[in-house]
């Protein structure tokens, strides 16, 4: 149970878990006695005749219409019977949690007037779990049409999310939990309507859900680097323009390292983002973590890739006391060339990956910035300041929108990118093995049609990179000439994520099938990071050996293509261990770290057997689910 003695404890991290379900909150005497003294100064200025918008005037258009004692009482309720004009598709049942959270924590700030037992409600609501049904599509005015259906909850009327994420009827779910409406008084329920808090609380919890992914992603990288032999030369420290892409870079290299043992330290401030002050810098973080772990911070990009200060002495002595330059430096040479690779260049694709990971952080940043803005900002309106009512503009949540649309962009440009990595890994002149990672190519279709699905997901999330933000359109006559959409930024972003993941599973799948093609008769080839170095196979610094072949579609594992078809029984290869038992498979590509196979086996494990063609969809919804649970992300 988190106390909340201040506004501020109930931050966006709070928020995030509250949304998930990870926590409970109770608001503290003292914060109750502080709502109490804001709301009797409320009332005290809502005496009189002065004119207060939507209390006792209409609103939109009807602003100008004054209303009778009578009028007054009723219609901080009938607020929300008008405007609940939505319908399914309905919030998640955490985007709901993360709606309701994010509005008590806005109702905690003093301008918006709000009564302590309103605040207990919501509370009270959430830790019951009886949560509203709110339209995903928000229409227009702020979030006037999800609040709505929002507060009619509270008065009873509304509907909430069943077990099944079905909207049924408020009043049958309050009473079984105890709970009885709650109707709105003076000035709050114009208070409930305004502001952007389903905005914000989506907006925490695509964030924290972007650095997983991202995380994802940078390990996906590095494995389709060894399998092509990608050049090591544009992950240069020299080339990190940033904080975020120098830790991108450290990442990749550690994950390309082979004999880079696991580290048990914390994930990266970067990645991992624990909240932070306002004017606490990137690099302020990351330095900050390193001192407190007594690293560099540049080794702290993933838990599992970061140096371990108990390496071997073999470890040591192999890479002559000169740390990570001196084994990429070794790796280099094991993996056949200059720069770490078998092509002077690599696609692409794979070149500017790393900066394009380093955009969607500093995006992802941006908007959690935005969000802890909106969190601690006067977002009624009309907002209670210096003992009058003032209009303001925080229903817009134009920082929140434009900052939501250039992460969404960024991310629809990662997913591209992943379709071009995936089909590059296609290419038998590129990997060495079969064409189209198929193990009978002309019989089976291997991954062109995973590739394919790629692709068809990539087009169609390029519908979602407009910004919502853009295209005023007028409603009330005229007298809300602008309009917001930030529902919508919210929902496109939802659709990048969730593209960015599909794509990222076909490229794991993929990277799974490369690894079971590569893998030889005699086992593993190559060194895996558990093996001692002495015991690497003999010419193991040569390019053949490494990469599995000459490079050409003829020869596969050093051999043809019938007997590396040979080499699988039933669709296993030989010397592999069976995934289904969660064991390693295929270790048949070199130049990866320890936390790399280990992400791996995690793949292999909630996948079946063989690499012949078969139901492939079914894989990939496996391996979208991994995803979701958190593979490889740090913190998990």
């Amino acid at each position: 149970m988190i106390r909340i003695d201040r506004p501020e404890q109930l931050d966006r991290t709070v928020i995030a878990g509250l949304a998930r379900g990870e926590c409970r909150i109770a608001l503290t005497p003292d914060l109750l006695a502080t709502l109490a003294v804001s709301r009797r100064a409320t009332l005290d200025d809502l005496e009189g005749d002065q004119p207060v918008y939507g209390v006792n005037t209409g609103m939109g258009a009807m602003a100008g219409i004054r209303l009778d004692t009578e009028a007054q009482a009723r219609q901080q309720n009938t607020l929300m019977i008008g405007r609940s004009v939505g319908s399914a598709p309905w919030l998640t049942r955490p985007q709901a949690r993360a709606l309701l959270a994010t509005r008590l924590r806005t109702l905690l700030h003093p301008a918006a007037g709000a009564s302590p037992s309103l605040c207990l409600h919501l509370a009270a609501l959430l830790d019951a779990d009886v949560i509203p049904a709110i339209p995903l599509r928000g229409g227009a005015a702020g979030e006037i049409i999800p609040l709505a259906h929002t507060g009619a909850v509270l008065t009873g009327i509304g509907q909430v999310l069943d077990k099944h994420g079905e909207a049924v009827d408020a009043a049958p779910a309050l009473a079984a939990a105890g709970l009885s409406a709650r109707p709105f008084e003076a000035k709050e329920g114009v208070a409930f309507l305004e502001g952007v808090p389903g905005l914000t609380g989506m907006a925490a919890l695509f964030a924290t859900e972007t650095r997983g992914l991202l995380a994802q992603i940078i390990v996906a990288t590095a494995t389709a680097h060894a399998i092509i032999g990608a050049s090591h030369d544009p992950l240069h420290p020299a080339l990190a323009d940033s904080a975020e892409l120098q830790e991108v870079l450290t990442s990749l290299r550690a994950l390309l390292t082979p004999h880079h043992p696991p580290h048990a330290a914390s994930a990266h401030p970067i990645l991992s983002n624990p909240t932070p002050s306002p004017t606490e810098t990137h690099q302020d973080r990351g330095m900050a973590a390193a001192r407190q772990n007594d690293v560099t911070p540049t080794h702290l990009i993933l838990s599992s890739s970061a140096p371990d200060r108990t390496a071997s002495h073999q470890d040591r002595h192999r890479s002559g006391g000169r740390g990570d330059d001196g084994l990429r430096e070794d790796a280099s040479r094991e993996s056949g060339g200059a720069g770490g690779g078998r092509a002077l260049q690599a696609p692409v694709s794979f070149r500017v990956t790393a900066p394009a990971i380093a955009v969607a952080l500093r995006a992802v940043a941006d908007v959690e910035a935005a969000a802890d803005r909106a969190l601690s900002a006067v977002t009624d309106s009309p907002a209670h300041l210096d003992g009058r009512f003032v209009g303001t503009f925080g229903f817009a949540g134009t920082d929140l929108a434009a900052t939501i649309g250039a992460l969404t962009t960024a991310l629809i440009h990662l997913a591209e990118l992943g379709t071009a990595r995936l089909h590059r890994l296609l290419d038998s002149t590129l990997t060495g093995l079969p064409r189209q990672l198929s193990d009978s190519p002309g019989l089976h279709a291997g991954m062109v049609t995973v590739h394919k699905r790629a692709v068809g997901v990539a087009h169609r999330l390029r519908r979602f990179a407009a910004p919502s933000h853009v295209g005023a359109m007028e409603t009330s006559l005229g007298q809300e000439d602008v309009q917001s959409f930030g529902f919508e930024a919210a929902e496109c972003l939802g659709e990048a994520v969730t593209g960015l993941r599909d794509v990222l599973a076909c490229e794991l799948l993929a990277i799974h099938q490369a690894r079971l093609l590569a893998a030889t008769p005699d086992g593993p080839r190559l060194s895996h990071p558990e093996d001692p170095v002495d015991s690497m196979p003999p010419n193991s610094s040569d390019d053949a050996a490494n990469r599995l072949g000459d490079g050409t579609p003829d020869n596969y594992a050093g051999g043809t293509p019938e007997s590396a078809a040979g080499s699988f029984r039933g669709g296993v290869p030989r010397g592999a261990a069976d995934s289904a038992g969660g064991g390693s498979v295929g270790r048949g590509l070199g130049g990866l770290s320890g936390a790399a196979w280990g992400a791996l086996d995690e793949v292999a494990a909630v996948l079946p057997g063989g690499s012949g063609d078969r139901a492939f969809g079914r894989d990939l919804e496996r391996v979208i689910r991994l995803l979701g649970a958190g593979w490889s992300s740090p913190g998990r």
